[in-house]
Formats: C-alpha cells, structure tokens, sequence
C-alpha cells in the first residue's frame, strides 16, 4: 500500500501530543511528500501546540470521562456521539490511507470511525499501564507500539513492538549544552541545579512543595529551573523575587537546554517525561500522579525505580519528603541514576515507528 495521507489523532496532554508530532516528523523525513491532519479534544493544548509544530489540527468536542465527579459525565454520551458523527465527516473529507492513534480520549473517536470506513489505524502507548481507549481499540488495530515490556497483558502479543516513546528531537542532542543553557537560565554553570518540571500544567502538590522548601534549597547553594505551569507562575516568581539562583517559567520551550542544565529532575511520571529524563540520561524524581487514569504514572515510575534508574516519592509524602530527597541525592555520586536511566532509552523510536508504519 502507498501511503499519502495520514491522519493522526489523540491529544489531552503533552504526554500525547508531543510523541505524535514526533512520529509525524519521522514519517516526513521518510517520505517529505506526505499529507498529514491531526485531531484532537477542543480547547486542549493540542491545538496549540500542533499548529506550532507546522501540522493542521481540527478539534472534536469529546471529553474525558471524571472518575470523581461522575454527575459531569452527563453530557459524555451526546458529545461521544457527536465526536463520532465529525470523525466519519474527517474521514471521508481528508481521505486518509492510514489513521495513527496515541492514546488519550481524543484519539477514541477517530480510530473508531477509521474501524468503521475500514481505514487501517496505528495505535501507540505511552505508558506502562494501558488506557482504556487504547484497550477498546486494540483487536482491530494493524500494529501497536509500546515503551514498556510485559503489555501482552493489554494488547494481543502478536501485534505488539516494543518501540520505546517518541521524543523531542532537539532533545538527543542536549549533551554538551550546559554552558549555553546556562546563560540563557542565567544561571551558575559551576552550581548544582535542579529541574522542576509537573507536566504541560505544572503539579499542584511538587509545586507547593519547591515554595515551602525554597530557602533551603538556596541557603544549600541550589539553583532551580523551576516549571510551574500557568496557575502558579505567579506565586512562584513572587517567592523568587530577588533570588538570582531560581529561574521560574510557567512553561519552557528550551527542554534541551534545560535538560543540560540539570543535575536533578523533580518530575511527574508522566510517560514523555520518563521518556525524556531516560534519554537524556539524569537523575530524577519522580512523584507520580495519584489520579492519572489506572495509576498509570505510579507504574510508569516503579518501571524506573525498579532497574535502580530513579527515586520515588509519592504524592502525599512530597511535602515531608521531597525536598530531604532531593537535597539528599544531590550529595551523593548520581551517576548510577544516569547510567541506569540512559541504559532504558530508546533514541529512535519515532524513527522505529515511523518506518514501521510506511513499510507495512
């Protein structure tokens, strides 16, 4: 089959949107002549973050389904519905000949309607714990790929690759960036530094931690690049005010120049941000999301802290703990954390996807 046009869909997070831009990249590095669309959730960060990456997106009006507060599911269905009605329209406008799916409520509808015209569809799972979209969508799918061992407990075995997570390009060549970073950050090359980073929204609880444990990271000659994602930007540039050792970012674009700043990465356990804090090769903290969808970051953590490559804090212990950790690690040889990080690293998974998609 020849492949012309493919549709991507999926989004919600980053965690989502960031592999699919990479996968899409990959495949037009292969083949400069493809035609890509992606669709994502109204409102969501992907329909920002897509048109930047230079792919058109249209947006569908689905929604997660609330796990806690189950009365705002109530108009789930009729915007199900409707997401469904407007992917069969996608479909038939843009005449895909391949569908790529990566996960998130966005990508249900879509990949249920390329099941329904008979489009063949990709499916891609970020996580060590599979969610429930990509599980219904599972037994018709061409291929999945996947970042962790052991998914034949999700998915049929046979169509199983394990791939590792798409990343950022510019991110496999973070090394050697540290002086350049730290200009940028304004930052002290020769001072260790610690990377905040909660996800595209910033983390509420890792958040409030760093603000209570802010004069002893200093007072301990510790240099922040802090993340905190728009709502509490605010509140942390006004505790930093003057403090010329924390540089504080709702959100950072320069993840390569971050990345080289770091010693230490306090991070959720997001499956891109695992992702990138292995391929980069740094030590991290990690401090799972209790509420993801089946607990998947606690998994995705523990896949981590089990190979010796990570340490774990959860989430009601990072105000007793979180900082003791970080301060405590930074005073110890961090290269095991590096080297067992960098050891489960996979560079070339979009590239690995990519070609796997084309050739088929």
């Amino acid at each position: 089959m020849s492949i012309k046009r493919v549709i991507i869909s999926g989004g919600g997070t980053g965690g989502h949107i960031y592999p699919a831009i990479s996968i899409a990249n990959a495949m037009k590095e292969i083949d400069s002549s493809l035609e890509f669309l992606f669709v994502g959730a109204e409102g969501k960060m992907e329909m920002e973050k897509v048109p930047k990456a230079g792919f058109n997106i249209i947006g569908l009006p689905i929604v997660g389904i609330q796990r806690t507060q189950v009365w705002k599911n109530i108009f789930f269905p009729f915007k199900l519905i409707k997401s469904l009605w407007q992917s069969v329209q996608i479909l038939q406008d843009f005449k895909p000949d391949v569908a790529v799916g990566v996960g998130g409520y966005a990508s249900g509808p879509l990949l249920l309607a390329a099941r329904f015209l008979g489009i063949p569809y990709y499916i891609q799972e970020q996580n060590s714990f599979a969610g429930i979209t990509n599980k219904a969508l599972a037994a018709k799918a061409e291929h999945i790929f996947v970042a962790y061992p052991g998914m034949e407990k999700f998915f049929p075995a046979e169509k199983i690759t394990l791939s590792g997570n798409p990343v950022r390009k510019d991110l496999i060549n973070a090394a050697g960036k540290k002086a350049q970073a730290a200009e940028h950050f304004h930052l002290d090359p020769a001072k260790k530094t610690i990377l905040i980073i909660g996800g595209s929204q910033g983390a509420r609880s890792i958040n409030q931690g760093i603000l209570a444990g802010l004069d002893r990271l200093t007072n301990a000659g510790v240099q922040l690049i802090w993340q905190t994602g728009v709502a509490f930007e605010s509140t942390a540039k006004q505790a930093a005010a003057g403090n010329a050792s924390t540089y504080v970012s709702a959100f950072i674009y320069e993840m390569d120049l971050a990345y080289a700043m770091a010693d230490l990465v306090i991070s959720r356990a997001g499956a891109s941000s695992v992702s990138e804090i292995c391929l980069i090769g740094k030590a991290s903290i990690l401090v799972p999301l209790p509420s993801a969808a089946e607990d998947h970051q606690t998994e995705n953590a523990k896949s981590l802290v089990s190979q010796n490559a990570a340490i774990l804090v959860r989430d009601v212990d990072v105000k007793e703990k979180l900082i003791t950790e970080a301060l405590a690690a930074l005073q110890t040889d961090l290269s095991t954390l590096e080297k067992n990080s960098l050891r489960l690293a996979k560079p070339n998974a979009a590239h690995e996807i990519a070609q796997s998609i084309l050739s088929r």
